[in-house]
């Protein structure tokens, strides 16, 4: 009996660039006839033309699925709702943009077929990306790495194939603020590496500008370490510390040298510097509460617009 293998593509706003993506994987499909094939939209409440190209799709590919969420509920959430839905023995999630080439998914079910349950491709270049952008990301990932207490791959986003056992684990990590990325470290398995140059985007813009990374960054960090409550509380220390060695300080001036204190400028450059730190701690915690805040309400992840399945 042949093995299922699911191509999960989360969309927004994709309309230019999905049909050369069929044409791609198709190739692809076609090719490994040793496989049955669900090729898998999700429509992430795209605003375009994006439903219907997948419905052309659909009417003339028996192989395609598809999901059309009931709005934008962003990428992470996307993905969620495909590993609910796909049926494949393992799934290889793509990008409709095409930054990342199909033609990788046939070392990816090679190795696969030699027991890896995960098969991630790490970029050996971001493609057509500022310098900003990228040294940017590549801090992001350090700081990630080093606040966890488990690896986080670097230059690794969602390309890569998961065995169902990966897919079942996932299904049951249910949190609304989602992070991906960290939860393919999360699980664990048995991973393995590719290394490819990727490309850049065949037609449309990214959705991603720095606003939506910096989100998302900010939604990793909180989502998979308590580390920056821990500097707060360090830094609160270290100006403790500080605030007792400058009274000593000015006691000492005072009581030996006679030197009167001075008053308002240093006043206000305590009380702003202290105020300042304060802030920075109250926006930390703010952030861990919104999240509690946010699951507390226990409202379903995604909702469905449509659902067909293949034929």
């Amino acid at each position: 009996m042949k093995k299922l293998v699911s191509i999960l593509v989360p969309c927004f706003n994709e309309e230019a660039s999905l049909p050369r993506l069929y044409d791609e994987v198709k190739k692809i499909m076609d090719l490994l006839a040793n496989y049955e094939w669900e090729l898998f939209f999700v429509n992430d409440g795209s605003t375009d033309h994006t439903l219907s190209v997948i419905s052309d799709i659909y009417v003339k590919d028996p192989r395609i699925s598809y999901l059309d969420l009931a709005r934008n509920f962003g990428k992470e959430k996307a993905m969620l709702a495909g590993f609910d839905y796909i049926k494949g023995d393992c799934a290889i999630i793509l990008d409709a943009d095409l930054q990342d080439p199909p033609s990788l998914i046939p070392d990816m079910l090679s190795y696969w077929e030699e027991g890896y349950h995960d098969v991630y491709a790490k970029r050996n270049n971001r493609g057509k990306e500022s310098w900003l952008r990228n040294k940017l990301s590549l801090l992001f990932y350090y700081i990630l790495d080093k606040s966890t207490r488990y690896e986080v791959l670097k230059n690794v986003g969602d390309f890569r194939l998961l065995d169902r056992k990966c897919i079942d684990a996932l299904k049951q990590l249910r949190e609304n603020e989602r992070y991906t990325k960290g939860l393919f470290c999360w699980i664990g398995f048995k991973k393995k590496e590719i290394i490819f140059d990727r490309g850049d985007r065949v037609a449309g813009q990214s959705n991603w500008g720095y606003k939506a990374l910096f989100n998302l960054a900010v939604e990793g960090i909180t989502s998979f370490t308590t580390a920056p409550l821990r500097i707060a509380t360090l830094i609160g220390l270290l100006v403790a510390v500080w605030a007792l060695c400058y009274m000593a300080w000015i006691i000492l001036k005072v009581l030996v040298w006679g030197d009167p204190v001075a008053g308002y400028p240093t006043i206000m450059t305590v009380m702003l510097f202290l105020g300042a730190i304060q802030l920075i701690a109250i926006g930390i915690l703010g952030e861990y509460v919104a999240r509690i805040f946010n699951e507390t309400k226990n409202r379903p992840t995604y909702l469905i617009n449509e659902y067909k399945e293949r034929r």
